[in-house]
């Protein structure tokens, strides 16, 4: 639906801050809208989860919904991609589609984007999602077979 998202997620945190320090007081720029991230069908994709201590520091359980993914990495403090990449599990990760991401500390997940769709990645708790612990991916159509979103029966009711 044109209008109803922009397809512009940040790829990186658009303000670099100490992550699990003391926090800004300033400088964030939180801005409303509906924005996603477009990923081209059969794409890998890599996100590494932060916890911040904005509002506290706790533990987030995030779930993926359309995929499972592999949790390839995760410690405490800023995620640091000079070091901590080094020490990833490429062998036999765990598959999930929910994990936690610890208290001061993050979680790094990978999975092959080839499941076409707009798919919801969010923290577990709830009142989380109104803080913005929140986003979706736009996963496009591939070119083969069984690899675009089907489109909609003819007798499904409109809104």
């Amino acid at each position: 639906m044109k209008g109803a998202f922009a397809a512009d997620f940040p790829n990186r945190p658009p303000a670099r801050f100490n992550y699990t320090g003391a926090p800004p007081t300033a400088g964030l720029g939180a801005s409303l809208g509906t924005r996603l991230s477009k990923v081209a069908y059969n794409a890998s994709v890599e996100l590494v989860l932060q916890d911040t201590s904005l509002l506290s520091v706790e533990s987030h359980p995030f779930h993926l919904h359309g995929y499972n993914f592999f949790v390839v990495g995760r410690g405490v403090g800023n995620f640091d991609p000079a070091k901590d990449t080094a020490r990833y599990n490429l062998v036999d990760p765990p598959e999930r589609n929910t994990a936690a991401v610890p208290a001061g500390g993050w979680t790094a997940i990978r999975f092959r984007a080839d499941n076409p769709g707009v798919w919801f990645l969010h923290c577990h708790l709830e009142v989380h999602t109104s803080w913005g612990l929140k986003m979706a991916f736009l996963v496009e159509d591939g070119n083969g077979p069984d690899q675009s979103v089907l489109p909609p029966p003819k007798d499904l009711p409109k809104c």
